[in-house]
């Protein structure tokens, strides 16, 4: 039973992308459409840091409590750590929207094959194709 775009919610505002019959893979209007899906995934991570900025520049008291205070350093450690784990993701985002100007967007990076509308609408910085990344979960999971 195959899925289409009714079957996914809808992506950073952005509604799934329906293919027509007879499309060609990665048209034009695919490429536009995650365009902006990324873009808008971008501007929300981006928003993030800045609220994280906001917020370390209004909760930096001195608590004289020293459980306050470990607290306040651990809710900050770990606001930097999710916010470090987004900037990879930005990286990741910029070196996708790159692909997409270039043409590249949309096919395994190991195998050459087509990753796929719905693999592409789950998960839009994908660069393997679902055969190619069960293989390389499957070694990272013997190596260890």
């Amino acid at each position: 039973m195959g899925s289409n775009a009714s079957d996914f919610p809808v992506n950073h505002g952005i509604a799934p992308y329906e293919p027509k019959d007879g499309e060609s893979y990665m048209n034009p209007e695919q490429e536009d459409h995650f365009r902006k899906l990324l873009n808008a995934w971008r501007l929300e991570l981006m928003q993030g840091v800045d609220r994280t900025v906001d917020h370390m520049k209004v909760d930096t008291g001195s608590y004289p409590d020293p459980n306050d205070r470990a607290t306040q350093e651990c809710d900050m450690g770990m606001e930097l750590r999710t916010r470090d784990r987004e900037r990879k993701l930005l990286n990741k985002i910029e070196k996708t929207l790159k692909k997409i100007d270039e043409h590249e967007y949309g096919y395994c990076e190991s195998c050459g094959v087509e990753i796929g509308i719905r693999r592409l609408e789950a998960r839009p910085t994908a660069d393997l194709c679902i055969d190619c990344k069960t293989r390389q979960e499957e070694l990272e999971r013997i190596q260890g």
